[in-house]
C-alpha cells in the first residue's frame, strides 16, 4: 500500500513515521531555563551526524494536541546548552516517566527518581544513571514551521564525553553488549540492543567484496539460498583455494558425497541446505567450501 503525506491526517502521519523509521536512539536531554530550573525529557528524533567536529542533532517537535512548544526547545533557545544522556535498559522506565507533560519548572530528575551530576563544561546537569552522557553546546536551532508536529532541529557540538567504566571494552571503546541500550519504535514499543538482538557483519571497508553478480551461477540461482545468504557470500574478496576446498570436502562432507553419489541433484540441494545453515551461524568460509566442493573433480 502507498500513501501521500498530504492525504494523511497529522495523527496517522505521525504514527506512520514513528512506526516505519525504527528503532531510533533516544536523546535523554537535560537543559535549564534562564532561572536555572532543570528540565529532563526524551526525544527519539535523534542521531549523530558528524565526527569532526562531533555533531549530534535532536528535534523537539511542536505538540500535536495544542501546537505548543516543548520546554526543552524553549530552554535551548534561552540557554544554548544541553546534556544528551543515552538510555539503557535499566533507565528506560524512568525515561518514559520523564516524558510526562509536567508544567514548566517541574524537575523531571526528581519525578523520575534520577540523580543530577554537575557537568564540567556547561550548566545543565547530566544523569548519573546514564551509561553515556554528552555535554553539548547548541550551535543553532532550525525550525520547520509553526504547524502541530513541526520539528525543530537542535544542532549541537559535543564538548565532553562521559562513559561509565563498566560499558567500555579492553580497548577503552564502548561495548554494545555492555551498554544494553534501548531504541524507540512505533506506538508504545521499544527495542533492547542486547543478547540475541545483537549480531555482527564484517564491514567491507578494507576489502572489495566480489559482489552478487560474480557468484557462480548455481549459487546465485539457488532455490535454497536467500538474498541474505547471497550477500554474505558476495562480501568476500576471493574464493577459498581448491586445496582448502578439497580438504574440507574429504574431512567434513564425505558422508554427503557417499550417500548421494548417484544423485547429483539431491547432493547439490543437500550441500546448499548445509551451506545455508553455516551462513546462518556466520561461517562464511565454510559455506563457500561446501558450495565449491560440488564442482570439484
Amino acid at each position: 500500500m502507498s500513501f501521500s503525506p498530504s492525504d494523511l491526517d497529522p495523527h496517522k502521519l505521525h504514527a506512520f513515521l514513528l512506526g516505519a523509521v525504527a528503532p531510533r536512539p533516544i536523546a535523554f536531554a537535560s537543559t535549564v531555563d534562564v532561572e536555572g530550573n532543570v528540565n529532563l525529557a526524551p526525544f527519539s528524533y535523534f542521531n549523530v551526524f558528524s565526527a569532526n567536529p562531533p555533531i549530534l542533532i535532536f528535534s523537539p517537535a511542536r505538540r500535536g494536541k495544542d501546537n505548543s512548544t516543548k520546554h526543552t526547545l524553549d530552554n535551548v533557545l534561552a540557554v544554548p546548552e544541553v546534556v544528551v544522556n543515552m538510555v539503557d535498559y535499566d533507565l528506560v522506565h524512568a525515561c518514559s516517566l520523564a516524558s510526562t507533560d509536567y508544567p514548566a519548572g517541574v524537575n523531571e530528575f526528581e519525578k523520575a527518581g534520577l540523580t543530577e551530576v554537575a557537568s564540567d563544561t556547561i550548566t545543565p546537569p547530566r544523569v548519573l544513571e546514564s551509561p553515556v552522557s554528552l555535554e553539548c553546546k547548541v550551535l543553532r536551532v532550525d525550525s520547520f514551521g509553526d504547524n502541530p508536529g513541526a520539528g525543530n532541529l537542535v544542532v549541537c557540538e559535543i564538548m565532553k564525553f562521559h562513559f561509565r567504566e563498566d560499558v567500555l571494552n579492553s580497548d577503552g571503546l564502548p561495548d554494545a553488549k555492555k551498554l544494553d541500550l534501548v531504541g524507540r519504535c512505533g506506538g508504545s514499543y521499544y527495542v533492547r540492543a542486547n543478547s540475541d538482538a545483537l549480531f555482527e557483519i564484517p564491514k567491507p571497508l578494507a576489502t572489495l567484496g566480489i559482489g552478487v553478480d560474480k557468484l557462480p551461477e548455481d549459487v546465485r540461482l539457488s532455490n535454497i539460498l536467500t538474498g541474505r545468504h547471497l550477500a554474505m557470500l558476495a562480501n568476500v574478496e576471493s574464493f577459498p583455494d581448491e586445496t582448502d576446498v578439497n580438504e574440507y570436502k574429504l574431512m567434513e562432507l564425505s558422508e554427503y558425497f557417499l550417500d548421494y553419489a548417484d544423485d547429483g541433484a539431491v547432493l547439490e540441494q543437500t550441500l546448499h541446505k548445509y551451506a545455508a545453515k553455516l551462513l546462518d551461524n556466520g561461517n562464511v568460509d565454510e559455506a563457500w567450501k561446501t558450495l565449491l566442493s560440488f564442482n570439484l573433480g
